[in-house]
């Protein structure tokens, strides 16, 4: 295979821009649409630079060509990128001040207005056509996945009620709606757009009357399954092929629902001059925004209701992590040095997919060995690949989209005998991972609030992690969700009873291993403690499979650390092992789930 030319490509949009008059461009990793998952079409900074993080920013600039990416990409970016020099994203700003001042085109569709807040005192100009699209010779078409209902046993409320518990502020005529997961949650539909995320790309205009306005591209709508087939990400192993063959969008969307291509929003954001829309500056692209004569600012109003699950949705992710867990489990009674780090997670995701009811991965497979684990985001390749040895640890950070629910679950294993060091790290990491799982918290407690318990041991002798502690997940929808989280960074959303939320603490020695015990935890409704003076949340921990007790160092752990393993162990074996069908991996679950003192 060539070796791909950057350098060339480079070249070439310095040469576009001069073209049109421009110094330079900024290339972020995003669509339209704004997610975490961007269609092929869209990878214009894998495409430019060689990155294929999923968080990132490039600038083009004729002094320095620089790209920015946060704490989980820092090693990665330096084993992918050669003709951009690497930032963290904290230095941007800094890095700006030191630059020439010159002429910066941008994409008014992939940037929002708090993206470009960043860019304060530079000399941005919005361009009409993406620079990188015209040197783009072979750049893949827009995708065509068929849009399909969300089926109400699933879903739990029908779309009408969705929509009535949107209230918007007195004054405010729509909501314009960006985010395609808070749409398909609203109405109730699914697509496949994207890898990992059931998703359809669109946007909406939600009316105060509850009326919505849907922009898609009609060739999505209403085709048979068949037909789309080998042109989507909606797996073929469980699919909705058996639910829908053929279906009708249009009746399951109902009368309230108006189905418009996406050239036809030019025409209706211009009817709405007039009319105050709120629209979220996070979310939405700048090129909507400036279309728009009254806006008001604020948050998507889809997503506190949508991260809060009904009942239906937590039966649902009650069984996709007992399903999944079973997966997992037989994957680490099968485990063993000498398979390798791609190996082992195709095999991972064959053991999901004998559940008969996998439908996507949740998220690229994080396997990694030795110094490899401790790429935070790392994703095996051919050149990166390790054969997993004795004397070293294991991380392997993966997840399952399933029609009830997705899974996002890190484990981290000893391949042979660990170290000393090893397991007083993973101890540390575990104690962090249990005070969180074991946490009681008053109602309108944040997740900022709660971090520090998942750090503390490691602090106590001067060690840290660079990434947050928990991030939200949806149901049947994209593996990292907000407006929740659990981090160092300032979030003033309470956890509320129906979040479903990582607790996922670590630690990373660059260039020798990694650590990370995650597992998915629902936050609980308040209960009265005896003696309290008020009720209190708390945790329910949904994921099911063993932490590795080989690891762990029981000197460092006190009686309630140690009576919280051995429960959750004892839950594992109860609920896993009548999933098991083979004898050898029963008794490899019942030792690996034995009492530890």
């Amino acid at each position: 295979m060539n070796k791909i030319n950057y350098k060339k490509r480079l070249q070439l949009l310095f040469a576009e821009l001069n073209n049109h008059g421009f110094d330079g461009f900024i290339v972020p990793h995003a669509d339209e649409f704004q997610g975490e998952y961007v269609p092929a079409s869209a990878q214009r900074l894998a495409w430019l630079t060689g990155f294929t993080g999923s968080a990132g920013l490039a600038i083009v600039h004729p002094d320095e060509s620089a790209i920015f990416v946060d704490g989980r990409y820092t090693l990665a970016v330096r084993d992918q990128v050669e003709t951009f020099k690497p930032y963290d994203y904290s230095s941007l700003t800094e890095w700006l001040k030191k630059q020439r001042s010159v002429k910066l085109a941008y994409d008014p569709w992939l940037h929002t207005l708090n993206d470009l807040a960043l860019f304060k005192d530079v000399q941005l100009v919005a361009c009409e056509t993406n620079p990188i699209d015209t040197i783009w010779l072979d750049q893949p078409e827009p995708p065509l996945a068929p849009v399909v209902p969300y089926p109400l046993s699933y879903a739990g409320e029908t779309s009408e009620t969705k929509r009535e518990q949107i209230i918007l502020d007195d004054g405010i005529d729509a909501v314009m709606l960006t985010a395609p997961d808070s749409i398909a949650w609203l109405l109730n539909i699914r697509g496949g757009d994207v890898p990992r995320a059931p998703l359809p790309l669109c946007f909406a205009i939600l009316y105060a009357n509850k009326y919505v306005d849907l922009f898609i591209d009609k060739q999505k709508i209403n085709v048979g399954w068949v037909e789309r087939s080998e042109t989507h990400h909606l797996g073929d192993s469980v699919g909705f092929a058996s639910l829908y063959p053929p279906y009708m969008i249009e009746k399951h969307l109902s009368e309230n629902v108006t189905i418009y291509e996406f050239t036809d929003l030019a025409t209706i954001l211009d009817k709405l001059n007039q009319s105050s829309v709120l629209i979220d500056p996070k979310q939405t692209p700048v090129w909507i925004v400036k279309r728009l004569n009254k806006i008001v600012k604020g948050d998507d109003p889809c997503l506190l209701p949508k991260a809060c699950k009904n009942s239906t949705e937590i039966a649902g992710t009650r069984a996709a992590h007992l399903r999944d867990g079973s997966a997992l489990t037989r994957f680490l009674s099968w485990l063993k040095p000498g398979v390798d780090e791609i190996q082992a997670a195709e095999r991972l995701e064959q053991f999901r997919a004998e559940t008969g009811l996998l439908h996507d991965l949740s998220f690229d497979t994080i396997s990694g060995y030795g110094a490899n684990g401790a790429i935070v985001h790392y994703q095996v390749t051919a050149k990166t690949n390790k054969v997993l040895e004795t004397g070293n640890l294991y991380l392997v950070d993966s997840g399952g989209q399933y029609l009830d629910g997705t899974t996002d679950v890190t484990r981290t294993i000893a391949i042979g005998t660990p170290t000393a060091e090893h397991k007083d790290r993973f101890t540390r990491v575990l104690k962090g991972h249990i005070a969180i799982a074991t946490c009681r918290f008053p109602e309108g407690t944040t997740g900022t609030q709660l971090d520090i318990l998942a750090r503390h041991a490691l602090w106590q002798v001067g060690l840290d992690y660079q990434h947050g502690t928990g991030h939200g997940v949806g149901i049947f929808l994209s593996v990292h969700e907000g407006p929740q989280s659990i981090s160092k960074r300032i979030n003033k959303i309470a956890l509320k009873p129906g979040m479903i939320i990582s607790n996922e603490p670590g630690y990373y020695k660059a260039g020798a291993y990694g650590i990370r015990i995650e597992n998915l935890i629902l936050v609980t409704e308040a209960e009265a403690i005896e003696g309290g003076e008020q009720p209190m949340m708390g945790f329910e921990t949904l994921t099911l499979a063993p932490i590795d007790r080989n690891l762990i160092e029981v000197s460092l752990l006190n009686e309630k650390e140690i009576a919280w393993i051995n429960n959750y162990h004892a839950r594992v074996y109860e609920k896993i092992a009548p999933t098991l069908k083979d004898e050898e991996e029963c008794q490899w679950l019942a030792k690996a789930t034995a009492t530890i003192y």
